[in-house]
């Protein structure tokens, strides 16, 4: 019998993306549910503009799990081409204006990212996490005093320590397949990405947090590469303190797996501690792209993945 788990991706944008390229070459049973909180860029524009869900998150999801030949290389290639000019596209990724064009013309979010995945030959499937667009709302303490701020641009780059996060509207429909695909899930991987904005959305989401934590799925949480004190969301954050707010908004969460880089450990000395916690076993490993770098290489977390998941 062939090893090909039901694996369900949580997250978003650049570290999704790493976490799709590593488990398509463990399973072809891959669903990647992706939030829609993104604001800036061409994909804050366009929702501006139309109203629809942010697209770059899920067109990034969808480039990762092409077709491994010429075709599906060659269209994820096309769908993440960014135009350049002096005019209204100039910052436009062609793949944002598919799905917007998809969107426009039938209404049905979830069958127009199925339409775009048809035509890259998908392995998997990815799906958004909400049926509309949402803002996260952050409240920090900051060196000014207490700071409320609204977006997903603005939550990942204000400095500070977060106090709360919320969802904007206060109640967003899930999507009924994310929650079903949960639901029917053995693995569920969780991160790594922008904390604040790619990951703890999930968890924001009541319904999806509560299938979550429902789920009979082992879970395997991904820890983001230590990242110097920079003036980005992760300075004064260490991986420990980002499972903490996992579970402050999911008390009940038991997670099987923690994976994190060996350099975690001087940057989060209590990390096996909160790890063990929640119920699960700390993972080691060198996970960065290259020496310094703060993106994971898949090239080393598929195998790992795999392991675990044997």
């Amino acid at each position: 019998m062939s090893f090909n788990p039901r694996v369900v991706a949580l997250g978003g944008g650049h570290g999704l993306a790493a976490t799709l390229t590593a488990l398509r070459t463990i399973t072809d049973d891959l669903t990647a549910i992706v939030t829609v909180a993104d604001n800036g860029g061409s994909s804050g524009r366009l929702r501006e503009e139309f109203g629809f869900l942010p697209p770059g998150d899920l067109r990034m999801a969808l480039a990762a799990l092409c077709s491994d030949d010429e075709w599906g290389r060659d269209w994820a290639q096309i769908l993440q081409y960014r135009f350049t000019s002096e005019g209204d596209l100039n910052g436009h990724a062609l793949g944002n204006l598919l799905l917007t064009a998809l969107w426009d013309r039938d209404g049905d979010p979830v069958q127009g990212i199925a339409r775009v995945g048809e035509l890259l030959r998908l392995r998997g499937r990815v799906l958004p996490m909400a049926l509309e667009p949402l803002d996260i709302e952050g409240t920090f303490n900051t060196a000014y005093g207490r700071k409320i701020v609204r977006g997903q641009v603005e939550v990942a780059t204000t400095k500070g320590r977060v106090e709360s996060l919320r969802l904007i509207p206060d109640e967003p429909r899930s999507t009924p397949e994310a929650i079903q695909a949960i639901a029917d899930a053995e693995w569920i991987t969780i991160g790594p990405g922008s904390w604040f904005s790619s990951v703890m959305p999930h968890f924001l989401l009541k319904e999806q947090a509560a299938a979550i934590a429902q789920s009979s799925a082992k879970k395997v949480v991904l820890f983001n590469l230590p990242e110097p004190d920079t003036e980005n969301e992760f300075a004064g954050y260490s991986a420990a303190e980002h499972l903490q707010l996992i579970t402050k908004h999911l008390p009940d969460l038991h997670i099987d797996y923690a994976v994190a880089d060996r350099a975690s450990l001087a940057q989060s000395p209590s990390l096996k501690q909160v790890v063990e916690g929640c119920g699960g076993e700390l993972v080691l490993s060198d996970l960065a792209l290259t020496p310094g770098s703060f993106h994971h290489d898949p090239q080393k977390l598929g195998p790992l993945l795999r392991h675990i998941f044997n």
